[in-house]
Parts: structure tokens; sequence; C-alpha cells
């Protein structure tokens, strides 16, 4: 990473190294354990320190002025007490202008996309383009160095986005770019944030999308536990979510423990626990919604892709009375071999995967305590099985160990292979074929009216 001058000062090699100017050694000033984040963004104009997002030393990552040279920290910018100022997510960043010398804002996630203002000017600036666009997600993307020219991107949970230049001295707007213009925002369904309290006390968050039109009572609902596992689900456009919605069904993401953005103490809690406490998580959530009246006990499904495959699995073989049917997409059933196809750019991770994970040799038992596949006869529901033909990362076996399984104990299943994709899809119109047989798989299991 180059200082202001063009020099550059940092470099990462498993750790944070730093050199004073461009005649002197490189070395390491900071040494980070396996869940602590430190990353710079930018030099300080006076380029002695940086800009960094850091939680060394307090539980979510937070916007800090930092002394490389004294490897330390010098102030605290920005913090939240419940959600990391940074993720995964690709659109959380914060914006240090080079022309002002000056941070002017951070954009994080929390129930929904919030921003943090450095800069009165830019908050006064922010705020009038809201004025007149009104209660999205408004992003500022590329701009001139005086801001006097912005790309602005809006976007929320029933429009995928849109593109407009944003004048500053006239105040205009010019719509450059609207995704998917034939959508209409008032047939889509709402993405409600929502919280519940755990078993063992834990807040977990998530987000409900309810159909349009219909009261929220006695509905069948479609569960969907995110992959990773450590992402998260963010208040937004999900189109799998308002195909499901459209079509009736409730649909429910949980943030179980171990998800991102919820600090360092929240992502411990999700170590070694798949299939336990994580499972927990998603089965407390259809609890709170059948409690509150608004999930028909009968018709809930659940339906995720790579780890959220698994967790399908997970909760159609652990809690079989819970679910009228599964949809795993990519899943894996068998974690020792899901270890053991692991592709070789994992390799230098295993030390931190085995810590997160857990460890093939000293946690043998509960990975197989907690490997569906093993456990087949348990299962009740009928179950939906897709599969990439090249997929690298959760491999055709998985799938493939499961059905054999299914036909030994004479479980009811469907299985796509789906050619030539892998992990992620590519062609359009095999996304198209796949989520249409899952809405007649779901219709034909709970569909979207009471039977």
């Amino acid at each position: 990473m180059a200082d202001n001058s063009g020099v550059i000062r940092i470099a990462f090699a498993g750790a944070v190294l730093y050199r004073e100017d461009a005649s002197s050694k490189f070395r390491e000033v900071l040494s980070l354990a396996p869940d602590e984040t430190f990353v710079p963004r930018a030099f300080t104009p006076d380029n002695k320190h940086v800009y960094a997002y850091s939680n060394i030393g307090r539980n979510t990552i937070a916007i800090v002025e930092f002394d490389l040279a004294a490897g330390e920290e010098i102030r605290t910018l920005f913090e939240h007490p419940t959600y990391d100022t940074f993720g995964d997510d690709e659109r959380d960043h914060f914006y240090y202008s080079p022309s002002k010398q000056r941070l002017l804002y951070a954009l994080y996630t929390g129930e929904r996309r919030e921003l943090h203002f450095f800069d009165d000017e830019t908050e006064r600036l922010h705020a009038s383009i809201r004025r007149q666009l009104g209660d999205y997600e408004i992003e500022f993307g590329p701009a001139s160095d005086d801001f006097s020219k912005i790309i602005v991107e809006a976007s929320s949970d029933r429009m995928p986005g849109a593109q407009y230049l944003y004048d500053a001295a006239s105040g205009e707007l010019q719509l450059l770019n609207k995704l998917a213009p034939w959508l209409k925002e008032d047939e889509l369904a709402v993405m409600e944030p929502i919280e519940f309290q755990a078993r063992d006390g834990l807040t977990i968050h998530g987000y409900l999308t309810l159909p349009v039109g219909r009261e929220p009572k006695h509905l069948p609902v479609v569960v969907q536990p995110h992959a990773g596992p450590e992402w998260r689900n963010s208040w937004g456009y999900d189109a799998k979510a308002q195909l499901l919605a459209n079509r009736g069904y409730a649909v429910l993401h949980v943030n179980f423990r171990g998800s991102e953005g919820y600090g360092k103490a929240f992502h411990r809690a999700g170590f070694k626990q798949w299939g336990l406490k994580i499972q927990d998580d998603i089965t407390d959530g259809v609890r709170w919604l059948i409690d509150r009246g608004i999930a028909d006990p009968e018709r809930i499904a659940i339906l995720g892709w790579s780890f959220g495959g698994y967790a399908t699995l997970a909760g159609v073989t652990f809690t079989p009375e819970l679910y009228a049917c599964g949809v795993d997409l990519w899943g894996f059933s068998n974690l020792f071999t899901l270890y053991e196809g692991f592709p070789a750019y994992w390799k230098p991770y295993l030390e931190e995967i085995y810590h997160r994970w857990g460890d093939p040799v000293a946690d043998r038992q509960q990975m197989y305590d907690t490997s569906p596949v093993f456990f087949v006869e348990r299962i009740r529901a009928p179950l939906f099985i897709a599969q990439g033909e090249n997929d690298s990362r959760v491999r055709r076996s998985q799938s493939e160990q499961l059905i054999e399984e299914l036909e030994k104990h004479g479980k009811e299943y469907e299985y796509m292979l789906i050619k030539g994709e892998g992990h992620a899809f590519s062609d359009e119109r095999k996304t198209i074929e796949l989520m249409s047989r899952i809405e007649a798989f779901l219709d034909k299991h709970m569909g979207s009216e009471p039977s």
C-alpha cells in the first residue's frame, strides 16, 4: 500500500509489514490472531499514520487512526457498539478524499446500510440527494475530486439498483441506469429486520420477507440459512426471496452465531458449532415465527446453498419434526469428505479452518455426530438436491453419498445435476431452470395455500 506520495510503505505477508520511507527495510509491526482484523485504507495527510479498520483490543471493528511505526492506536474515529464497521461485503468502506485531505464518510452494515459522516458538507450533500430520491439506500460512487459531480447509487429491498449523476452546483439528479426497470416496487415484498432471543439468551438478528397482500398469520415459510458460514444476510433486494414471496411464502433469513458483522464475541460463539448451536439459532428463529402465529407449523421448508445446504440437511436430519421439505443446493453432507476435498488454494488456511470449524482428528466424534449423511434414517421430509457438476469446493461426491443413503433408507428425494456449472452459476438460463424446479417442488410438498 502506497502513502500519499506514492511510496510503498505497507505490505502483507501473514502479518502487517511497514517501513518509514522508500530507503528503509520492511519490518513486521502487527501479527494478527485468527479473529482479529486490521485493514489500513489511507494514510493521514502528513503520511505519519494510517486510517484503518481494526478490532484489536475491542469487540467490534472500528475505524481508527493508527501509528504503525509505534504499533499503537492513536484514536478511535468511529465505532458502533453492536455492528462492525467493516465486513466481507465489498460495499462496506470509508472514503478519504485526497483533494480535501480528510475523511468524508463511512458506509457500514447495521440492520440496513448506514452512513456515518466525518464531514458536514458531505452530510448536507447526502441529505439533499435523499430529499429527492426518498427512502432508499443511497451510496456515493465515483466522484470528481471536488465532489461537484458524483455518481449516486440507490437501492432498496424492492428495487435492485439505479445510478444517477448528481450535479452539486444545480442540485439536479440525472437518471443514468436502472436495473430491472420492468419490476414494480409496489408489487414486491418488504424485507423487515427482526431480532429474537436464542435459547441460551444470545440476541440473534435476521430479516423477514412477507408476501404482499397476505395477512401475516399461519403462512407457509421458507427458511434460508446463509452460506459461508461466516457471511451474513443484509437488507436489500433479494431475487430468491422476492420470487418465493410472490408465490405466497414468507421468507426467514437468520444471522446465526458466527455470522460476520456483529463483533468478535458473536463470531467466536459460532466456532465449531456446525449442526449444534448454529443450527439451534435457525430452529429458534422458526419457533419464534410459530409462537407469533406467523408461520403455519405444518408448512415450513428449509432451503440453502453451500453451508446453507448443509444447514438444510442438518435441519431435516436433526429436527425432522420441524420441516415439511428441504432444498439442498450444493451443500455438504459429510464433513470428513468435505475437508478431504478442499481445493488447493485453501491449504494455507487449514490451521485457521480447524480452529474455527473443527479439527478432523481432535474433533472427530463431533464431526461424525454433525454429519447428516450418517443419520439419514431420521429424515422424514422430502428433499430436493442440486449439485454443480464441476464444483471444486463442495464436490459431487457429497450429494452422491447422500443419495446412496437416501436410497438405502427409502427416503423421498429429487436430484438435479447442473451440467457445466461449479459452486456458482454462470448461465442465467440454468438458474431459471433450477428455480422453476424448486418452485414446483415447494408447491408439491407445501403449497402457498392451506390444504
